[in-house]
């Protein structure tokens, strides 16, 4: 997969008739998660150098399903993949994007607490966005399983970006604190061994060894917003101290991950420019052109 290019013209056909005037329960319709989404079922997602992509980089945004946290995907599909594959096309050092979108839940209480896309290039990344189960589950658990999509990448994912010494890019997204992996949920869902439990941060460990790994907050909604905002910094420091988004708007999203795909690659001229706030711990790194180790608050 990865063939193709995203063009305006295709993105403005596709939002005029799957997207515009419709409802979140107009545009995902799935009822269940579909099988060709399955991790279980998986045995690799692939992004592979091609034609079209001969500089392949293999981006994944990892969208929290549960409760009201539906809305990270609806924000995806009505404009923010759009924003994100065009201003990621235009940076030609970074390479030509590969995006997965996934759909974290609770392995603790959901049916599909993990969903992944194929990596595209085109608008097929949206159609296949469109295609996943917004399941709205989450347990009571005060924690979802993002440390799933670390396992995920870390174990299910081979890239031609790899061969030439390039990381990827890894962003989940949500409001709550994560929880770990017990070697029967990674057998149940991710169908791979793993011998015995897993905590966030050693699923998290795994994942950086291949992906710039970046957790967003969504500061304003759900958990975070409704008196958990300390605990889920706390927690998510433990996992990925200094590599936490705190966004504020949902719709700026796509900005906040270009952002932090243009300092973790050390483009500090590009970061610069860019009308996202951030915050000094990461402007300063970026000025000295190291890869992001701050934390980033986006207005």
């Amino acid at each position: 997969m990865g063939g193709g290019r995203w063009t305006a013209t295709d993105w403005n056909t596709y939002s005029s008739a799957k997207v515009t005037g419709k409802t979140t329960a107009q545009v995902f319709t799935s009822t269940g998660m579909k099988a060709e989404f399955d991790p279980a079922l998986v045995q690799f997602r692939e992004s592979r150098d091609s034609a079209d992509n001969p500089k392949s980089r293999p981006i994944i945004l990892g969208c929290d399903v549960t409760g009201s946290m539906g809305m990270v995907a609806d924000t995806l599909v009505r404009g923010g993949i759009n924003d994100l594959a065009t201003d990621i096309q235009a940076e030609k050092d970074i390479g030509d994007p590969h995006v997965m979108v996934m759909a974290i839940g609770d392995a603790y209480s959901d049916k599909a607490p993990l969903q992944v896309t194929q990596f595209e290039a085109d608008i097929r990344i949206a159609d296949q966005t469109s295609q996943l189960w917004i399941e709205k589950g989450g347990g009571i658990n005060s924690g979802e399983s993002y440390a799933l999509a670390h396992l995920f990448a870390a174990k299910k994912i081979v890239a031609d970006a790899f061969k030439r010494g390039q990381k990827g890019f890894l962003f989940t997204i949500g409001d709550e604190p994560p929880v770990g992996v017990t070697a029967k949920q990674a057998k149940d869902f991710l169908g791979i061994d793993i011998g015995s439990d897993l905590s966030p941060a050693d699923c998290a460990a795994l994942a950086l060894a291949q992906f710039e790994v970046f957790h967003v907050i969504l500061v304003n909604e759900g958990y975070a917003a409704a008196g958990g905002r300390e605990a889920v910094l706390r927690a998510w420091e433990k996992v990925l101290p200094q590599r936490l988004i705190l966004l504020e708007d949902i719709t700026k999203l796509s900005e906040a991950v270009v952002a932090a795909i243009r300092i973790a690659d050390g483009q500090s001229k590009a970061a610069a420019s860019t009308s996202v706030v951030v915050a000094n711990a990461v402007r300063t790194l970026a000025e000295r052109g190291k890869p992001s180790r701050g934390v980033a608050r986006l207005a």
